[in-house]
């Protein structure tokens, strides 16, 4: 039986537990968040949207996503 290794990170604040080596995409894919309308910061450091399906998640990382809303 494979024992599957699982990490905490920080998101938006909270703890959250998810497998080892999960991709940011993976990630952002599980909770439905669509790329256009977000930032995504790293251990306070900005990703590039071009380089989200490269990053690979660390235990401990905080990752903070804002979503940007329209209005006046």
């Amino acid at each position: 039986m494979i024992k599957i290794k699982k990490i905490k990170i920080k998101l938006n604040g909270k703890i959250k537990t998810i497998k080892e080596n999960t991709k940011l995409s993976n990630l952002l894919g599980n909770l439905e968040i669509p790329l256009k309308k977000v930032a995504i910061e790293i251990n306070q450091e900005i990703v590039i949207k071009k380089k989200i399906d490269k990053i690979i998640l660390k235990k401990n990382d905080e990752i903070e996503i804002v979503h940007f809303i329209g209005g006046g």
